[in-house]
């Protein structure tokens, strides 16, 4: 147990590492700060600790985040790709009943994340790709087909945006298949009361460090089932079953395949700090998306250059970042105009990968696609980049540095 000097001790040493600077307005990273001192005091104690494996702050992270979003059970991994990675195995394994066989079909978007795909590719799973909704970015419930033949669907909530969570069930339900949601750009998302990641089979969320929440790296499975919860829990290390209520006494008992995919207490505490407040950052970041947009269509410049991101009917979002679209007419300037936010300090990112049938592991794997079925998909591609939402209020300096900048396409 810290002493309160030593404790006092060691918030002086953290205060004078992060100590306020005078605000730099040319410089617009995807996150500033990340951790505040009360993160780094909780990563401290356990470095202190010298308990740093998976143990007992882990464990309190799962409960406290499971009760934040509402599901069952939680089960935390070393990052959201990791997440991808357990839940699309555990369809796969034959503890799973109804498991789904190699060669089976599985629907994803085409607006993705390299680890979205690979992993359910990696259980011997064949992908499906569909087209985006241009208005919100997530998989398009008008396309899907009522013939497919799919027997699970990778759904991914995009920049804390979702498809249409009612029609999409209804589709699924009609098909008796599994879902995965991709939950790692929307933790505090809801659609209607529900938390985004607590519709399908399995939820995933990351904590790199841009998103929602961040613990450097790490992620998080939610579940409904206990059958689910102690498969995935089993595969998370190694394939024992070490820590479940009926696992034998024998110190190693390999029940099943695994990895070895677990956290490490220091994230979790750290997780666990941020989570205490991500109802605040949710709210920071949605003022300060509303000002940024309101500060650049009441610009003497504004002239239609970009059209913006809405969340969709029924969705109550947590924003991971701030899309924008180029108008058509300055699409040969986005080259330009990349290169330019990033030389003035403004960090910008693709929307994911953009049209990942683009990406040259596709060719490798020789996914056979029809590219007019995928134009929404390529247009996002084609004119489409992000930046960062802080987690703090931002100040009008920095608004109207983003908003000059942002308005200067026009003049490349």
């Amino acid at each position: 147990m810290i002493s309160k000097k030593e404790t006092k001790f060691l918030e002086n040493l953290i205060n004078r590492f992060s100590k306020k600077k005078i605000e730099k307005v040319n410089h617009y990273p995807l996150l500033e700060k990340g951790f505040t001192s009360e993160d780094i005091m909780r990563g401290i104690e356990v470095l202190l600790s010298r308990k740093l494996t998976m143990s007992d702050i882990t464990k309190k992270f799962e409960k406290k985040f499971s009760d934040y979003v509402g599901s069952k059970y939680a089960l935390m991994v070393n990052s959201g790709s990791s997440a991808n990675l357990l839940s699309a195995f555990a369809l796969v394994n034959p503890k799973k009943k109804k498991r789904l066989k190699p060669g089976d079909k599985f629907i994803i978007p085409a607006i993705c994340w390299s680890t979205s795909l690979w992993p359910l590719v990696q259980c011997g799973l064949k992908p499906e790709f569909i087209d985006v909704d241009k208005t919100n970015y997530c998989l398009d419930v008008n396309r899907l087909n009522k013939s497919t033949k799919a027997k699970a669907i990778m759904n991914i909530h995009i920049l804390g945006n979702s498809t249409n969570m009612d029609e999409l069930n209804n589709f699924i339900k009609s098909k008796k298949m599994y879902m995965i949601e991709d939950t790692c750009e929307a933790l505090g998302s809801k659609f209607k009361s529900k938390h985004l990641g607590t519709f399908g089979d399995f939820g995933t969320y990351s904590f790199y460090y841009s998103h929602q929440i961040t613990s450097g790296e790490g992620g998080m499975i939610v579940c409904k089932t206990r059958e689910d919860y102690e498969l995935i829990h089993t595969m998370r290390a190694h394939g024992w079953d070490r820590g479940l209520s009926n696992s034998k006494k024998k110190n190693f008992n390999f029940i099943n395949s695994g990895f070895n995919l677990r956290p490490m207490d220091l994230t979790a505490a750290i997780g666990l700090s941020q989570l205490k407040r991500l109802n605040k950052m949710i709210k920071s970041r949605s003022k300060n998306r509303k000002l940024i947009i309101n500060n650049i269509k009441k610009s003497e410049f504004w002239d239609n250059q970009f059209s913006f991101f809405y969340s969709n009917e029924n969705v109550k979002p947590s924003w991971f970042g701030l899309p924008f679209l180029i108008n058509q007419k300055l699409i040969n300037k986005k080259e330009k105009f990349m290169r330019y936010l990033n030389s003035s300090g403004i960090e910008t990112r693709p929307i994911l990968s953009g049209n990942f049938l683009n990406q040259p592991s596709c060719k490798l794997y020789n996914f056979k696609f029809d590219k007019k079925n995928f134009k929404s998909s390529q247009d996002i591609e084609d004119r489409g980049f992000f930046i960062g939402l802080p987690t703090n209020d931002m100040t009008i300096r920095k608004i109207n540095f983003l908003t000059q900048k942002l308005l200067n396409i026009k003049d490349l």
